[in-house]
């Protein structure tokens, strides 16, 4: 090692005769309702967020959520966030409603037609979520009747918010190995009530 090149070469030592192969592992640690909330939290600093702009069509949206794999996207115009928009809201019942209601074509309704606005957004503090368990986020989203929740970061230096990650009762019901239904609130939150009661 030497001042031009800090590095040097590792040690290294003959393979022994038989010497195996280490086979892929199974999965993601167990999650169980007592485990840290950050388990089974979509982190925006690790995972690329799924966007989209509020003048997107419903079938564009629909489209990135496939090509995302996700069931719900940012809405974000110029780099702010504007609301967000779910699967739910694409293929439930209120694109229809609201095609009734304002007589217009399906083709003619945008994302900003069916998002939640920002301001109608309830956000969870980091630092609460990083002390919090999955079973406190399964009793969050069911005292909402929702499926997904938004976590908040704050800057200490310009108090500036922005959205750090999100919940999924999808995602934390696979996790838990739990079959989940999609779009059945009352069904998700029954079945992971059930893993609830085999926690404790």
């Amino acid at each position: 090692m030497t001042a031009e090149n800090p590095h040097k070469p590792l040690p290294s030592h003959k393979a022994k005769p038989g010497t195996g192969l280490q086979q892929v592992t199974e999965g993601a640690p167990t999650v169980t309702m007592s485990s840290s909330a950050l388990c089974v939290m979509t982190d925006f600093r690790k995972v690329p967020v799924a966007t989209v702009g509020p003048d997107a069509t419903l079938g564009q949206a629909t489209d990135e959520m496939i090509a995302h794999g996700v069931r719900l996207l940012i809405v974000v115009e110029a780099e702010r966030v504007l609301g967000l928009i779910t699967a739910r809201d694409t293929q439930g019942e209120r694109p229809v409603q609201i095609v009734r209601e304002r007589r217009l074509r399906f083709d003619d309704l945008r994302v900003r037609d069916l998002m939640a606005p920002l301001e109608t957004m309830d956000l969870l503090e980091l630092g609460r979520v990083m002390h919090a368990e999955v079973g406190d986020i399964v009793a969050t989203l069911k005292n909402w009747g929702r499926q997904h929740a938004l976590v908040g970061e704050t800057d200490p230096a310009t108090g500036a918010t922005r959205i750090r990650g999100v919940f999924s009762a999808t995602q934390i019901g696979r996790q838990l190995g739990l079959p989940v239904q999609t779009f059945d609130v009352a069904r998700t939150f029954a079945d992971i009530q059930a893993a609830l009661s085999k926690d404790y």
